[in-house]
């Protein structure tokens, strides 16, 4: 029996967690705020104590490199942030890994990239790297791997990449930590009515609209990217909690859906793979494929690859391999997928038979909710 199995069968439950930079930095401040970290690793040892297997994501390099090399205001350029990152994630690591050791066990270092998500081999020595470290009892502690990142392809914040990695091991649970109880009504700060959401079946754009779009300065997160992740653990089987990092026992109450814990957003029962999952929720879409009633009513029922014959029109500027929304002819995206032509191949291609715009394996129905 593989790890995974043995691990569903004893009742314990793969946990893959994410801690924003807010929640390890000083306030107004991008120094690492080592009592927050000690908290947090005191909370994982917890629940590794219980048998629970941990995977850690963790945010913070950049203020970390930002610190180090006493810095203000955090730069804009992206070469500047590529190489904050390098030098902050040897001080954020460093942190960890005393706090680490201190509690009994150790922790190891994953830098990922996209491509380690949908290029088949590079999943697999992914997880084989990640699942290697909880066997030998390392804690995993995986953060994007900005020192190398395209710009053009790239995670940009790591709710994102902490949802892909419980993709990745199989995950029971992923607990994003942040600064507010989980997702609430309306903002607190202009509503005293605000109250806490307590479980959310189906990410919808009402439940998108309440998180809008705050993130601190430090960080690249918000509410909104919190929900975006767990719309995507959700679509890998994956419940999610979204709770307070500085809540007492807060990854033992997630561990355990203690009433109150959070912002718990069910796992639906589809499994997209890492592939598709990248394809629907992580591209930027740069264009349009518009189809009519046929196309549309064959592709929902059917599923198969998109072809010419069903375009109606073409909008945008892309090139083939790039991300496309496909839209109805109610003017509404149901899908999406990688673009087999460019702009100006999908315009002269319009009514062909044998031309196919998006092949099947590089086409996702989106979630029901956003038809």
């Amino acid at each position: 029996m593989n790890d995974v199995a043995d691990t569903k069968a004893s009742g314990t439950k793969t946990i893959v967690v994410k801690v924003g930079t807010s929640s390890i930095t000083h306030d107004e401040s991008p120094s690492l705020d080592e009592q927050s970290i000690t908290k947090l690793c005191a909370d994982i040892a917890e629940i590794r104590a219980l048998g629970h297997r941990v995977v850690l994501v963790s945010s913070a390099a950049i203020a970390a490199g930002m610190a180090k090399l006493n810095l203000a205001e955090r730069p804009r350029d992206f070469e500047s942030l590529q190489a904050l990152s390098a030098v902050g994630q040897i001080e954020l690591m460093r942190v960890y890994d005393k706090q680490c050791r201190a509690l009994g066990f150790d922790c190891g270092q994953v830098l990922l990239a996209p491509p380690d998500f949908f290029d088949r081999a590079r999943y697999l020595r992914a997880r084989s790297c990640i699942e290697s470290l909880m066997a030998f009892g390392v804690l995993p502690i995986v953060n994007e791997n900005d020192a190398v990142a395209d710009d053009a392809i790239r995670f940009g914040d790591n709710d994102r990449i902490a949802a892909l990695v419980a993709h990745l091991v199989h995950a029971d649970l992923l607990v994003l930590l942040t600064d507010t109880e989980g997702l609430l009504t309306a903002d607190p700060r202009v509503d005293e009515h605000a109250s806490l959401i307590e479980e959310i079946r189906s990410v919808d754009r009402e439940f998108e609209a309440m998180a809008g779009s705050a993130a601190s300065t430090m960080s690249q997160g918000g509410m909104a990217s919190k929900l975006s992740a767990a719309k995507i653990a959700s679509w890998s089987g994956v419940e999610t909690i979204i709770a307070a990092a500085h809540r007492p026992n807060v990854l033992l109450d997630a561990a355990t859906e203690a009433t109150g814990v959070g912002t718990l957003v069910r796992a639906r029962a589809e499994r997209l793979n890492a592939r598709k999952l990248w394809i629907a929720f992580a591209l930027p879409s740069q264009g349009e494929l518009r189809v009519d009633a046929g196309a549309q009513r064959a592709l929902l029922d059917h599923g198969g690859s998109l072809l010419a014959v069903g375009l109606t029109s073409v909008a945008g500027s892309f090139l083939a391999g790039d991300a496309i929304d496909v839209i109805g002819p109610d003017g509404v995206a149901f899908a999406k997928g990688l673009a087999g032509l460019s702009t100006e191949e999908a315009v002269a291609a319009i009514g062909e038979r044998a031309v196919e715009a998006v092949h099947r394996d590089d086409f996702v129905l989106l979630p029901a909710a956003h038809r």
